[in-house]
Parts: structure tokens; C-alpha cells; sequence
């Protein structure tokens, strides 16, 4: 089969980008023919197909002006569709994938999936469909969902909810209108694939018709690496050091917990100004991938999971599953459906500094026996819903389905 694998990034930025890569690596592993599209980038992986991604700026890494220049653009691409198009014509792609479109390759590219019968997947990894936003957090950290309540995408603006930020707000806003009235992804997309079933949910209270258009298929992770019973004696975070992932309530929780250590993996827009508190048990160890990586969190005795946003399927989980070693994370998004209280981790309150300082000692007043219980139980977790075999079985039969649809007309 050959599959048109659309993502933003081609390069490992973040969860999904992890996704995006984890889906062509097992496609291609079990014989099939990738197709990718994305933006042209000095950080990119090599790729046959990199004379046909998009010329585009990163707006987010961009001055007022260029961003002023590029915002018919950021909402509406020729660009992409015209790339695309060619694209479509040489290769011919049985079926397309979607990821991350939005700021970007846009909606643009749906008319032209559209005009050569490409049947459509579209993954959803963040609720950009019904906020504008697409974290459910105003421009003051709160969480917030009156745009989800009334569906007047100009809470965006008069919140600044990108980031504080008032000219990012106007785009993501004016980006949100024209989707509605212009190119509804819904018309386009033959399905929506989420991660879990708390964010499809969330979408069919939006728009009833996700219900029929829309299946959940939990994020997978190509981690070989086994569990290990040699632990060593501290806490982990990995990932994005940012607002939204509750990094300030972790670290105000570890003041009250000066005999536990702590890990912190990643980068990000509070790296630098976290660093300079200088917590004694806070270690801030930078970036790290692969078997670097995966060797923290192996021996981590728990990683934390202290997210203040509406997470799906946080790649983290997976990925320490995977590695025999549970979570202690907030009760909110998607979160609650793979942490199970007292079985392979713990959860707690998001923002609540008291509620994660218990979490964490409950945690490691665990004798031997029942903590290597909830390492087996976590890894017994990830067998059962994050392997690639599971995950391709799964995928493959969604395109099949989706292109005999296509096929008779439905």
C-alpha cells in the first residue's frame, strides 16, 4: 500500500512528530510504500521526497513583520496545495494521513486530497478542531473553554490565548473562522483517529459528528528495550519544559521534599528561568534521546507526570510502560484512562502542590514487593495497549475500511 504520511515537522520536535515517525516506521517495516510531506527545514531528516515539502517559515521562531507577511498564508497555503498536487500526480498514494496541518501546510491541502479521491485519515493530536488554541489555556495559564461553550472563536483574541500573545491569537482566531465557514476538516476527513477516548468524547460534545467519523487508537512506542528490576533512587520528568506540562508545581513540590531526588530531561521556554532557582535535589540534566534516554527512564523509580493541560496520550506514558516504570500524574485529559490508582501508578489533582508532595511519598513508601508488582503491572500495560504489532493491525484495517468506502461511494 502506498500511504501519504502528512505532518508539519520532519524532524523529531515533539510527541507528534514521535508519532508521525513511530506510524512510517512500521508501515515501512512491514512492507509498505511511505510517501512523506512537510516543510522544508535545516533540521530535517533526509527524505527522496524533500524537493516537494513546503517552503515556509516557523512562524513561531519568526519577527512581526514576516509574520504579517505570511498570514494569508498561515491560514490558506497555495503553496502546499500546489507541492501537494504535484506530488499526488508522480506518486499516486492509495491513501493520506494526516498529523499537524494547522500554521502551516493549513487546510489548503484538503481540496486537493479531495480532487485526485484520496481517501482521508486525520490524527488528532491536540483538540486544535474545537480550540483555537488547541490547549484549552488562556493567555494567563487558566484553563478555559468558552470557546468550546458558545463557539465564538474571538475568546482567543480577547484572552491573548497563545501564549500572552495578541498577534499569535488574531492568527490562530482568524485561522478557526475560516476552517468553520471556508474548509470544514470534517467535509474532508473520511476519519479522525484519536489517542484516547476522553478527547474523542470531548470532540463529540462539540460536533456530533465526530461519533460516526472517528475511531481511538492509543499511541504506540518502538522501544525494544527491557524492563529492569535495578532501579536507582529518584524521580523523573521528561519532556517539554513549558507552562502547560505543570513543571512549576513539580519543582514547588520537590522543595517540600529535600530527601528525594529529581531528574529533569528536556528543553523549553522555562528551562532557563527554572534552572536558576537551584534546587538542591533538582537535577536538569538537558536534552536526551534514544538509548540515552531510555536508559533515565528505565532506571527512574517512577516518572512524574504533572501536566495542567488537557493531555491525550502523553508519549511518556507509553514510553515508560514500555520500560517497567510507572507514573505518578494529574488527573486531567486523557491521563486518567492508562495511570490505574495503586496498580501502576498514582494520581493527583492538577496545580495541587499538597496533592503530588502525598503522591510522591505514598509512592515511595511502597515496600520491594509491591513496587516491583506496579513496575510488571505497568509494563503488563504497555503490552496490552502500546505495541507496534497492535497498532498496525489496528491501523491497517481503518485505511482498508476507509478506502473500500471510498471505493463504493460511501
Amino acid at each position: 500500500m502506498k500511504v501519504l504520511q502528512i505532518n508539519k515537522y520532519f524532524y523529531r520536535k515533539g510527541g507528534a512528530e514521535t508519532v508521525f515517525f513511530n506510524t512510517i516506521h512500521v508501515l515501512e517495516q512491514h512492507g509498505n510504500e511511505v510517501i512523506p510531506f512537510s516543510l522544508k527545514s535545516e533540521k530535517n531528516l533526509p527524505s527522496s521526497y524533500a524537493n516537494y515539502f513546503v517552503d515556509y517559515p516557523e512562524l513561531s521562531e519568526s519577527g512581526f513583520f514576516t509574520k504579517i507577511k505570511n498570514i494569508s498564508s498561515f491560514i490558506y497555503n497555495k503553496k502546499a496545495a500546489r507541492q501537494l498536487d504535484l506530488l499526488i500526480k508522480k506518486d499516486k498514494p492509495d491513501i493520506a494521513h494526516i498529523h499537524l496541518m494547522f500554521n502551516s501546510l493549513s487546510v489548503s491541502i484538503l481540496p486537493v486530497l479531495k480532487k485526485h479521491n484520496i481517501p482521508v485519515v486525520m490524527s488528532l493530536h491536540d483538540h486544535r478542531l474545537i480550540c483555537p488554541a488547541y490547549a484549552f489555556i488562556d493567555g494567563k495559564g487558566n484553563l478555559c473553554d468558552r470557546c468550546l461553550k458558545d463557539g465564538r472563536y474571538w475568546h482567543c483574541l480577547t484572552n491573548k490565548c497563545s501564549k500572552g500573545n495578541f498577534f499569535n491569537s488574531l492568527m490562530l482566531m482568524l485561522d478557526s473562522y475560516f476552517r468553520r465557514y471556508f474548509i470544514a476538516p470534517m467535509e474532508y476527513v473520511d476519519k479522525f483517529i484519536f489517542v484516547g477516548q476522553y478527547a474523542r468524547n470531548k470532540h463529540i460534545n462539540v460536533d456530533p459528528g465526530f461519533k460516526d467519523k472517528s475511531v481511538v487508537l492509543n499511541n504506540f512506542t518502538t522501544i525494544k528495550g527491557e524492563s529492569t528490576s535495578d532501579k536507582e533512587n529518584y524521580l523523573l520528568y521528561f519532556g517539554r519544559i513549558s507552562e502547560e506540562k505543570g513543571i512549576p508545581v513539580l519543582m514547588e513540590a520537590m522543595k517540600h521534599l529535600p530527601h528525594v531526588k529529581l531528574k529533569i530531561i528536556g528543553k523549553g521556554p522555562l528551562l532557563d528561568q527554572l534552572k536558576k532557582e537551584s534546587i538542591p535535589n533538582i537535577e536538569f540534566l538537558g536534552f536526551k534521546s534514544g538509548k540515552e534516554l531510555h536508559s533515565y527512564v528505565k532506571k527512574a523509580k517512577f516518572i512524574v507526570v504533572p501536566s495542567v493541560c488537557f493531555e491525550n496520550n502523553t508519549m511518556v506514558i507509553p514510553e515508560a510502560y514500555t520500560l517497567g516504570t510507572p507514573a505518578i500524574a494529574s488527573r486531567i485529559g486523557g491521563i486518567p484512562e492508562f495511570v490505574e490508582e495503586g496498580k501502576n501508578g498514582y494520581l493527583f489533582e492538577p496545580r495541587s502542590v499538597q496533592q503530588l508532595k502525598e503522591a510522591i511519598e505514598k509512592a515511595l513508601r511502597l515496600s520491594d514487593g509491591e513496587y516491583k508488582e506496579m513496575c510488571k503491572n505497568a509494563r503488563s500495560f504497555a503490552d496490552a495497549h502500546f505495541t507496534e504489532d497492535i497498532y498496525y493491525e489496528k491501523l491497517m484495517a481503518l485505511y482498508k475500511e476507509v478506502i473500500d468506502n471510498k471505493k463504493n461511494g460511501k
